[in-house]
């Protein structure tokens, strides 16, 4: 009897109840039942390896020769076969190759009594996913038929993946386009397609320039790509698509980062485009009716301001102390008025840049450094120690710098400002799962629960016999507020009357 005659479970060890059970929880976790042909021309082959793998859980169907085996292979699709190189007819090498024609994600095992290495690096270079040299044990069978299934497994969850990323891509109402490091586009959504009025459907593999005509938009995916491997910067424009009249105009917010791998090397980019249109022009008649009304109003409160100076001076004749005293108070809310005008100029001026702005990889903790320093004159005037904490690695994620330091620097003020003397701010910084977060602690005197969902509304302000006498408009938590969501972000707060309050601030860590 030749090699390949063998009783294929001839001299093999009990097969391990573990092993046993492992390959069934394999075949279990697949959604799918595997269906699994065995091509052998020994009968006592396909018997044995039909009865151990239909315990096993899978749906085991059987061929004595190659023409068979591919009648069948035609008619349904197989996730495993197990096929012998040698046979009468029609060869294993030939059955190969006509499979992975047919069914090129199907595994291939192929198994011979005349293993060498020449038939291994052939079966190979066909596509066989393993070799397995007769006689072979049920255990090296299961073994490898395992290793089969843990395979399939990995494509499928790639398939699914790929499969539910491409559907919620082309979901979006955002345009997507995805490029590689050659500026060869490796997926277009359709609102992308439509907000650059390209009439084609089918992309892929298309130089990018054939379907971007905006230079502002080709620019921007060649700066992505050239970013060194030390830096990663958000780049951000705005577009406008000209329509036939002034009024059809379309205005594009666009976004493009480079994408790398595990060391660091540009694969290519992710742009995204955000019709912004609509945002705009509400955002440019609110701009220019705050505008004027602080103009408006600015300009008076300045004149009042001015003549109640003339008169506490005694330009207008002697004053008594009563007289003096409520011109000054008057004075005092005048001023707060001139200041909550500029304020809201301000205002205006930072929501319009925060619909679309640059965005760099920064280090959280270096900026909280600067912006603590920038404090401590003022936490040393009321003798509060002012403390940095340092973060245990790195905190790093994609912000505007400017819009970031604004918002630390608001956050540690107002908790110098509503810290008594002798008390103690801390700031740090960390890493909490997906996100950078940094935080101001105090020892002030607190918020009280009812409130702390109200703090961040504009004109708010939490009004206590301790804070009653510190001047504030109740705008900077506003502004926070909306630069942090700018951000994707989150803001929290803890706080407790007369124990002090946290605010913690959660950016997106770079992904990617």
């Amino acid at each position: 009897m030749s090699a390949d005659k063998e009783n294929p479970t001839e001299g093999a060890a009990e097969q391990p109840l573990e092993a046993a059970a492992s390959i069934r929880d394999s075949v279990e976790n697949i959604f799918f039942r595997p269906r699994l042909l065995v091509i052998d021309d020994e009968q006592r082959i396909r018997d044995a390896c039909e009865r151990m793998l239909s315990q096993e859980g899978f749906e085991v169907a059987c061929a004595p020769e190659g023409e068979e085996g591919l009648r069948l292979i035609e008619e349904m699709h197989f996730d495993i076969i197990l096929l012998d190189l040698m046979m009468a007819g029609l060869s294993g090498f030939d059955v190969l190759g006509r499979v992975k024609s047919l069914h090129p994600d199907t595994v291939v095992i192929v198994i011979t009594g005349y293993a060498t290495i020449e038939h291994s690096i052939e079966a190979m270079k066909k596509g066989a996913f393993d070799f397995l040299p007769k006689p072979f044990s049920p255990q090296n069978l299961r073994l490898v038929v395992a290793k089969a299934i843990e395979f399939i497994r990995t494509l499928q969850d790639i398939a699914t993946e790929k499969s539910r990323m491409r559907g919620l891509i082309n979901l979006l109402t955002d345009g997507v386009l995805a490029t590689d490091n050659q500026k060869v586009v490796a997926l277009a959504n359709p609102a992308f397609l439509k907000m650059l009025n390209c009439p084609r459907t089918s992309v892929q593999g298309c130089p990018v320039h054939d379907i971007v005509c905006e230079p502002v938009l080709l620019d921007m995916i060649e700066k992505a790509l050239a970013q060194p491997d030390d830096s990663l910067v958000q780049i951000t424009e705005e577009i406008r698509i000209g329509g036939a009249e002034a009024c059809e105009e379309a205005i594009l917010g666009a976004t493009c980062v480079p994408f790398r791998d595990r060391l660091g090397r540009n694969l290519g980019t992710v742009t995204v485009l955000n019709d912004i249109t609509t945002l705009k022009k509400l955002d440019q008649v609110k701009s220019d009716f705050v505008s004027m009304v602080a103009h408006e109003i600015k300009g008076p409160l300045n004149s009042v301001l001015m003549l109640l100076n003339n008169v506490e001076s005694g330009l207008a004749g002697d004053l008594t102390d009563k007289q003096s005293e409520i011109l000054g108070r008057v004075s005092e809310r005048v001023k707060s008025m001139v200041s909550l005008s500029s304020e809201l100029l301000d205002l205006a001026k930072i929501e319009s840049g925060l619909i679309n702005q640059e965005k760099e990889e920064l280090d959280i903790a270096a900026l909280l450094a600067q912006q603590a320093d920038l404090c401590r004159e003022k936490a040393a005037a009321k003798s509060i120690d002012l403390v940095l904490a340092p973060p245990d690695s790195p905190v790093v994620a994609m912000g505007n710098r400017t819009n970031l330091q604004e918002v630390m620097a608001n956050l540690i003020s107002n908790a110098l400002r509503y810290t008594p003397e002798g008390g103690r701010v801390v700031i740090s910084a960390g890493v909490e799962e997906s996100f950078a977060v940094f935080a101001v602690t105090d020892t002030g005197y607190g918020i009280a629960p009812e409130e702390q969902d109200r703090i961040f509304q504009r004109f708010y302000r939490v009004k206590t016999e301790q804070t009653r006498s510190i001047s504030g408009t109740g705008l900077g938590l506003a502004i926070v507020k909306s630069i942090v969501e700018t951000h994707n972000g989150m803001i929290q707060v803890e706080s407790q009357p007369g124990k002090g309050s946290t605010f913690k601030v959660y950016l997106p860590k770079i992904i990617i």
